[in-house]
């Protein structure tokens, strides 16, 4: 079972954001970068499913020289090899732009399975798994927690709303997008990081792959999230003001 995972760069959590001078990006220069966390738990799945049924892991990312890093984690971790697309303009494409990358480097390895992450941690779009599954022509599902192999092809846990979970049955080969949660990430061992130095890392770039970096949409400004502070007074009786404040928190604040 040859699996195919995408995985992403993205700043770490607690890192102090700067909005570049130009405005429509932030600053990188100074910033520390990890693995997208759907992204590992999307390459966890698949480590897993290897271990149960042998085969191969790939994983594939585009990005500058310092993707590479987070190339090496995830081989670190046990992916077999890696397909590293040469790109300094990543910031500059958008979803399709990406998913275009994405698939024309993956499609001569006739994969049985591709998986992605659901959503990536800088941008949040939630749009690369499903568009690289329609460039594909593969069917596809989202918010997959758990995969398991069938004489068949695939069953699927889907996390939906309120607790509730969907089991679907799909052929073979497809496209995953893998919510977060899902198992319990495992950590490169030493070994595993003295493996990876020796792992096949392919290097292709967007010109080789045919793809232009004219994007379908155009991001106009990127700005910090506008931090301000109000104070709302509950007039009436303390059952009045109970039952309004908790219309507040369900309609406006969103919290119950």
């Amino acid at each position: 079972m040859k699996i195919i995972v995408a995985i992403k760069q993205v700043p770490e959590r607690d890192a102090q954001v700067r909005i570049g001078s130009g405005g429509k990006w932030i600053e990188e220069a100074d910033l520390q970068y990890a693995l997208n966390e759907s992204d590992a738990y999307a390459l966890e799945e698949a480590l897993q499913l290897k271990e149960k049924h042998g085969g191969e892991v790939v994983v594939v990312s585009a990005g500058p020289e310092r993707v590479g890093s987070t190339i090496r984690e995830a081989l670190a971790k046990g992916a077999d090899r890696a397909i590293h697309i040469d790109c300094d303009d990543l910031g500059q494409r958008d979803a399709l732009g990406v998913a275009r990358l994405l698939a024309e480097a993956v499609k001569p390895e006739q994969a049985d399975l591709v998986l992605t992450g659901l959503q990536s941690e800088d941008l949040g779009l939630g749009q690369t798994g499903v568009i690289v599954a329609e460039l594909l022509g593969l069917p596809h599902a989202t918010l997959i927690l758990h995969v398991e192999k069938t004489e068949t092809g695939l069953t699927v846990k889907r996390e939906l709303e309120e607790g509730w979970f969907q089991s679907i049955e799909m052929p073979t080969p497809a496209v995953l997008a893998i919510q977060s949660g899902g198992n319990k990430l495992r950590y490169a061992t030493l070994m595993g990081i003295k493996r990876a130095k020796t792992k096949d890392v392919r290097r292709v770039t967007a010109a080789e792959l045919g793809v232009s970096a004219a994007p379908v949409v155009q991001l106009e400004q990127v700005t910090l999230p506008h931090k301000q502070k109000s104070t709302q007074m509950l007039s009436g009786s303390a059952k009045e003001a109970a039952a309004a404040l908790v219309e507040k928190l369900k309609f406006e604040v969103r919290v119950l």
